[in-house]
C-alpha cells in the first residue's frame, strides 16, 4: 500500500511538472512572437521624442547618424533595407528630409506610414522664413523641435499615431507620453524662469545656423542674423562685413556657433565685432553618448540654454532642475558615426 502511495504522487508530481513546462514554453513562445513595430526616424532630437513615448514596445532606428548635417543628409544604398523594413516613418517635415523622403517612396512596404510631425504642428501662416530659408526659395524653416511647445505636439502626434497602429500597447504609449508632456512642460517653465534672468538688450541671437527662430518666436528673443545662406556654404565677404557692422553697432555680447559644425568664418566675425564667440550649440545631436542620462531631447535643450543664457548675461540655474533622462530607459538605434 506504501508503494502504490508512492507511485501515485509521483505521477501527480510528474504530470504537475509536464504542465507547468508546458505553460512556460507557451509565455515564451508568446515572448518569441511578439511583434513590435519597426520605426525609423530622421533628426536625433525626433527619435529621443520617438524612443521617450514608445519605449521598448517598438522597434526604432534615426537613419541620419548624430553629427550628420540633417539638410544635407543623402540616404546611401544600405539605407533602403532599414527603410524597406519600417512600419512606421517619422519625419520632421517642412522639407527638411527631402531625399529620405524620396528613398523612402521608392522602397517602403505598400502598407507602411509616413508622419510628418512640423506639417501637423503649424500652419503655413505660422511659417517662418529668414536668411538661411528665403521664401522665395519656397521651404520654410524646419527646425521646430527647439520651441519646447512644439515638441510637446510632436510627442502628442507620436502617441495617436503608436497607439492606432498598435493598439495592444495604448496604455503604455499613454503612460510615456504623459510623462514625457510633464517633463517638457518643466522645462518650457524652466527656461522662461531663466530668460528674466538675461537683461531684455541682451535678448539676441546671431548664430551661424538659423536654428532658433521658432524658438525666439515663444520666448521674445530676436534673431538678428545667421552667418550660414540657405545653399549651406560659406557668406560672402560683402554679408560678413554687415554681420560685423551689425554686431558693433548692436553691442551683441556673444555671437553662437555650433559644436558639430566648427566656423572658422563665425570666429572671425566675433574677433572684429568684438564680442564672444560661443562654439557649443547643437540643434540635431544629443550630447553625451545612448544611455546617459544627457542623451535626449531634453538634455540637449539644458545644455543649450545654460550655454545660451549664461553668455548672454543671464543664469541656467532653473534649467538644472530638470531631469533630462529619457523616461521610457534607451532602447534606440542612433547610428552614432
Amino acid at each position: 500500500m506504501k508503494f502504490k502511495g508512492i507511485l501515485a504522487w509521483s505521477i501527480v508530481l510528474a504530470v504537475a511538472f509536464f504542465i507547468t513546462g508546458c505553460g512556460r514554453q507557451e509565455e515564451k513562445q508568446a515572448v518569441k512572437t511578439e511583434k513590435k513595430l519597426n520605426v525609423v526616424t530622421t533628426v536625433a532630437p525626433i527619435t529621443s521624442i520617438v524612443e521617450n513615448v514608445g519605449g521598448n514596445k517598438i522597434r526604432l532606428t534615426g537613419i541620419i547618424p548624430e553629427g550628420i548635417n540633417s539638410h544635407t543628409f543623402e540616404p546611401v544604398p544600405s539605407d533602403i533595407k532599414i527603410l524597406a523594413s519600417a512600419d512606421l516613418l517619422i519625419v520632421n517635415g517642412l522639407d527638411l528630409e527631402i531625399p529620405t523622403l524620396k528613398l523612402a517612396r521608392a522602397n517602403m512596404k505598400q502598407d507602411a506610414v509616413v508622419l510628418r510631425l512640423g506639417d501637423k504642428t503649424i500652419t503655413e501662416k505660422e511659417h517662418i522664413y529668414d536668411f538661411s530659408f528665403p521664401k522665395d526659395h519656397g521651404h520654410p524653416n524646419p527646425h521646430l523641435w527647439l520651441n519646447p511647445q512644439h515638441a510637446m505636439r510632436y510627442a502628442e502626434l507620436i502617441r495617436d499615431e503608436l497607439v492606432r497602429l498598435n493598439p495592444d500597447n495604448k496604455s503604455a504609449y499613454e503612460d510615456n507620453a504623459a510623462a514625457l508632456l510633464k517633463k517638457l512642460e518643466m522645462l518650457d517653465q524652466a527656461i522662461q524662469e531663466s530668460v528674466q534672468t538675461i537683461p531684455e538688450r541682451n535678448r539676441r541671437l546671431l548664430t551661424y545656423h538659423d536654428s532658433w527662430p521658432y524658438f525666439a518666436r515663444r520666448y521674445d528673443f530676436q534673431v538678428i542674423g545667421a552667418v550660414q545662406p540657405s545653399n549651406f556654404s560659406e557668406p560672402s565677404p560683402r554679408e560678413v562685413k554687415r554681420l560685423i557692422d551689425q554686431i558693433r553697432k548692436e553691442k551683441v555680447p556673444a555671437v553662437f556657433g555650433s559644436e558639430v559644425f566648427p566656423s572658422p568664418v563665425l570666429e572671425q566675425i566675433a574677433r572684429e565685432g568684438k564680442t564672444r564667440y560661443i562654439d557649443k550649440l547643437r540643434d540635431d545631436e544629443l550630447p553625451g553618448k545612448p544611455g546617459d542620462p544627457q542623451h535626449s531631447y531634453v538634455g540637449m535643450m539644458i545644455e543649450n540654454l545654460t550655454v545660451m543664457f549664461e553668455a548672454l548675461g543671464g543664469s541656467g540655474a532653473a534649467l538644472k532642475k530638470v531631469d533630462p533622462s529619457p523616461v521610457a530607459g534607451s532602447p534606440g538605434d542612433y547610428r552614432r558615426n
